[in-house]
This record gives structure tokens, C-alpha cells and sequence, in this order.
């Protein structure tokens, strides 16, 4: 969750939710996560514009909280014609200064400035940026783990997924930035035991 954890962790890193079922302690702080918890977060996603749009946005939280971005993703969807990466590829100085004059997205010239590069650099592609992403995925566990503290913030898999990226012109994709972009795309299934998401292909309950 791109570092994100509330400080519900300290109580418990699985928590019952008003609906009876249980689940990792963030997913229940607030509304907004509870649903992205339960029907985005872990489970694989596949496609080149839906990575992009990912992978954007883990770059545009960098710094703030992932709960920032996310009631933010509509405005971002707006603003970035549905992270479409040929539209975004062909983005010049006066779409950075329109992007920078939108009050509905983080107005960070930076990470304008990558999301653009990182789109250029995905058209570069041979195989798409999809193929090129899930290359890195490692193979999945035996079992979840059992609390957060189990949970690395990179592995040696963000880590060659993030030099690979940087070899081929992205940026604002370090190992860090990678591991919770494999998190969220459930390239790894980091929900916990005893949580009640089952993820295609990845973790079953408990």
C-alpha cells in the first residue's frame, strides 16, 4: 500500500469490519480503502494502459498519503485522458501547463514531466509494457503472511524491475515504488491470513 499503513497496525494487523468480515487492518480505516481493498488491491491486473495508470499513480503518491491519490484517481483519469499512453506520449509544454493549472490532481511539474516520459518510454516497448511488468512477478507463495511485519517494502524483484525500468528511460520507479506497484497489481498477494479477499491466482483465505 505504498507505505501507507495507519496507525490501526499498532492495535491489529486484522481487523473485523461493521460487516462481519474480516480484513487487513488498512483496508478497514476508511471507507474509500475498504473498497479498494476489497475489489482492486492485490488481484492481477493485466494491460498495457491499466499499468500505466498504475504505475503513474504510485508515482504521483510518492511522498503523500495513498489515500490522497486515490479519492484524487477520478480527477487523474480526467486529466490524463484515461491514461491512454499514446494520447499521453504526444503531450507537449502546453498539456504540462495545463496539468499544472489542474487543482483536481498533484500539480508536481516533476512527476507531470515522468508520467509523460514514462509513457514515451512504454511506446518504446517491443512487447508492451504489461509483458515487460509481470516478467518480475515472482512465483507466488506457499502461504500469506501473518502480519505487515512480514511484509518487505521492496524484495530483490522490485529491485531488478525498478533497474530495468530505469534502463529504458522511466522514472519515478525505484524498488520501493515498484514492490507497491507489484502489491497493488497483484504481480505479489500481500493481503493477509484470515483476510477475507481471495485473489485470483494468488492467496486463498487463511
Amino acid at each position: 500500500m505504498s507505505g501507507d499503513w495507519p496507525t490501526v497496525y499498532a492495535v491489529s494487523d486484522l481487523v473485523i469490519g461493521a460487516d462481519g468480515l474480516p480484513r487487513c487492518a488498512w483496508g478497514s480505516s476508511t471507507p474509500d480503502y475498504a473498497v479498494y481493498h476489497d475489489t482492486e488491491w492485490g488481484r492481477p491486473l493485466h494491460g498495457d494502459d491499466a499499468l500505466y495508470e498504475r504505475m503513474t499513480l504510485e508515482a504521483f503518491q510518492s511522498g503523500l498519503s495513498w489515500l490522497t491519490i486515490l479519492r484524487k484517481r477520478a480527477n487523474f483519469r480526467l486529466a490524463f485522458d484515461d491514461f491512454h499512453i499514446s494520447t499521453v506520449a504526444g503531450y507537449g509544454e502546453a498539456e504540462v501547463n495545463r496539468l499544472l493549472a489542474d487543482a483536481g490532481i498533484v500539480r508536481n511539474r516533476a512527476k507531470i514531466e515522468a508520467a509523460i516520459a514514462n509513457a514515451r518510454a512504454a511506446l518504446d516497448l517491443p512487447d508492451g509494457l504489461s509483458k515487460l511488468l509481470w516478467s518480475y512477478a515472482p512465483p507466488p507463495r506457499a502461504s500469506r503472511p501473518t502480519s505487515f511485519a512480514q511484509v518487505p517494502a521492496l524484495t530483490a524483484e522490485s529491485t531488478a524491475m525498478a533497474k530495468a525500468l530505469k534502463k529504458r528511460g522511466f522514472r519515478f520507479v525505484g524498488p520501493t515504488t515498484a514492490y507497491a506497484l507489484m502489491q497493488a497489481t497483484g504481480m505479489v498477494d500481500d493481503h493477509l491470513a484470515g483476510c477475507h479477499v481471495v485473489t485470483p491466482g494468488g492467496g486463498v483465505m487463511g
